[in-house]
This record gives structure tokens, sequence and C-alpha cells, in this order.
């Protein structure tokens, strides 16, 4: 291939953003190229070529943050530790229920679904915790939540009907 930058350029800019390839690594477009086409340095001018392309430096797992999330231990026995979320805002039911309570022990995966309204007060959501999980499998060790917004103490969240 004769020594044209331009024409460098070109071939890499189209080989780098093909909607077939979605911009890939140096070593990826290299192997692509390498076939087909030859010149001095080719696989140091990709590295740069790559180096220099924003997507690919945005979405490149070297700059993406280290979590800090570590596992969580296996609970020793079944309803010690359970988990807790809601899968809300669905059509309203006959009786008025727009939400469910998902309450799932940790050890079995057993699940118990609750149906409730996004109205519900806090003593009315620890009545139906009473009622549904302690009566059944005792008070359990530890519970997690995301912390939601049906937990929160708030003006219109805490008051008993």
């Amino acid at each position: 291939m004769p020594k044209d930058h331009e024409l460098q350029n070109q071939i890499m800019s189209k080989s780098h953003s093909s909607k077939l390839s979605i911009h890939p690594s140096s070593s990826k477009m290299y192997q692509v190229l390498k076939p087909l086409f030859w010149w001095t340095k080719m696989k140091k001018e990709i590295a740069a070529f790559v180096a220099r392309c924003d997507n690919f430096c945005c979405v490149k797992a070297v700059h993406m943050k280290a979590s800090l999330l570590q596992p969580l231990p296996i609970p020793g026995w079944k309803w010690e530790e359970v988990s807790m979320d809601f899968i809300s805002r669905l059509p309203p039911s006959v009786k008025g229920y727009d939400s469910i309570w998902v309450i799932v022990d940790r050890l079995t995966k057993v699940a118990c679904f609750i149906l409730v309204r996004t109205k519900h007060r806090l003593h009315q959501y620890a009545e139906l915790y009473f009622e549904h999980i302690v009566h059944q499998y005792g008070v359990p060790r530890t519970i997690i939540s995301d912390r939601g917004p049906q937990f929160c103490l708030s003006s219109t969240n805490s008051e008993p009907n």
C-alpha cells in the first residue's frame, strides 16, 4: 500500500466505525485489516488511532471504576436473612392493589408475594410483614432492602388511617 496517511486514516476510520465491528480494540482491528492491507508501522498506527477514539475510550473497561460491592455471606438457616423489594406501577386490580411486595429468603430463594397499595402507610406494611412472614417463619436476623420510599418516615407515610 502506498505511504498515504490520508488513505490509511480513511481505511482505519471505516474499519473502526463500521456497523459490523462497532469500535473494536486495536488488536481486533489489526487482525481484521492485516489480511487486506499492510503498511509500515501499521500496528502502531492502528493502536494510536483507536486510542484517539472518544467512543472507544469511554466504554473501555480499564476506565470503568471498580466496584466496592462484596458478596454477602451465605445464611446459616432458612428465613434467617431475607431481602425485599417492590414491583410497582402496575395497573390497579379490582381491589385497588397496584404493587407487589416481594420478600425472598436468601438461603432457599423461596419468595412471598404480597399485594399492596402504593398508598399503604408504614404500620400497614408492618402488619402485613407480621401476618405473612413472622407468623409463618419467625423474625429474621437481617433484612436487606433498597431503602425505598415505602419505608421512609414522611408526613404522607407515617400517619395511621
